[in-house]
């Protein structure tokens, strides 16, 4: 992909979106093949970024909080527990994964906050590893370089716009990043990627438009526009890394788990999302991270790749090669 930015590099992706009749492709690194991505609020997304009048309502209410506030607090009620046996049984999830049984849990948002039994996500061995940090549908950006320019619909971004940070975006300038992106189906907690010393995270205020490929693939911009917030982590190998968590509609709240100062394990976790599809990303130095070759390969061809928090992403850079694949099926 060369020097071509990091929305560029996810438009690659979310151009199969765009058509309403086709479908949201991606490579499942445990089944070895493409599966097409099963959307929960299909029809309404679709509407809201697809036509004239969705549009407006979600420039009048949608992407604002105070409409998810409102989706959150149905989601907090005890009459939204209703909605979780339906859920688990539409969209295939595994209910021997969680720590508690779903009957037990009393609110939707419990449910999709859930934790899991200890071993259900084991870690990627070896020092070097560097673990994706959450369930999801992820994708490389293998260049962070300052000279990259991104357009979309005549607006042009930058690193630093989405960092907030003119100095922070020099420091990474060059740099790599994964994008793992987490549908309403997945997990919900997110993990280190690295061990370090956690910093205080910093919060980006914005709105609240969705990450799903149906509103990306009308406006990158919501990436670089949504609520997030940055948090560095110093790390003895590399200097330090970044993780972004990117709020999303009806993705109010981004709750931390960890306290700033900390020296985190490498897969410990950082905190959770309340309910909505929402996005993560992983941010290395130069040099720093050496992404595992299907990661690669699929996001080069313009193909976001489905693993699990906990599996490896790739490894500590050690030059320009890179290493052999070794994920856990």
């Amino acid at each position: 992909m060369g020097k071509c930015g990091i929305a560029s590099s996810v438009a690659q992706v979310y151009p199969c979106a765009v058509a309403e009749t086709q479908e949201i492709l991606f490579y499942d690194r445990y089944e070895g093949r493409l599966r097409s991505e099963a959307i929960y609020g299909e029809k309404a997304l679709r509407w809201a970024y697809g036509t004239a009048l969705g549009r407006l309502c979600l420039e009048g209410a949608i992407k604002r909080r105070w409409f998810s506030r409102l989706y959150g607090l149905w989601a907090d009620s005890r009459a939204s527990a209703k909605e979780i046996a339906p859920f688990i049984a539409r969209f295939g999830i595994d209910p021997g994964e969680f720590l508690d049984p779903p009957e037990s849990l009393r609110s939707f948002n419990e449910f999709f906050s859930r934790r899991l039994r200890p071993g259900a996500r084991p870690l990627a061995p070896g020092e070097d590893s560097v673990l994706f940090p959450a369930d999801g549908r992820h994708l490389l950006v293998p260049d962070l370089s300052a000279e990259s320019t991104i357009y979309a619909k005549g607006r042009r971004f930058d690193l630093a716009q989405l960092l907030g940070d003119a100095t922070l975006a020099e420091r990474f300038a060059g740099g790599s990043a994964v994008l793992s992106r987490l549908c309403p189906t997945d997990y919900h907690r997110f993990h280190f990627p690295l061990d370090g010393e956690c910093g205080a995270p910093r919060l980006i205020n914005g709105h609240l438009y969705s990450v799903n490929p149906i509103a990306l693939a009308r406006s990158l911009r919501h990436l670089l526009e949504n609520k997030r917030r940055a948090t560095e982590v110093r790390q003895p190998r590399i200097g330090s890394y970044l993780f972004l968590e990117i709020g999303a509609t009806n993705v109010g709240s981004i709750i931390d788990t960890t306290t700033p100062g900390k020296t985190v394990a490498k897969g410990e976790e950082k905190g959770f999302f309340r309910f909505g599809g929402s996005m993560v990303m992983s941010l290395f130095p130069a040099g720093a991270f050496v992404p595992d070759p299907d990661l690669a390969g699929q996001s080069a061809s313009g193909i976001e790749l489905y693993a699990r928090m906990g599996d490896r992403m790739g490894v500590v850079g050690h030059g320009s090669r890179v290493m052999g694949h070794e994920s856990r099926a």
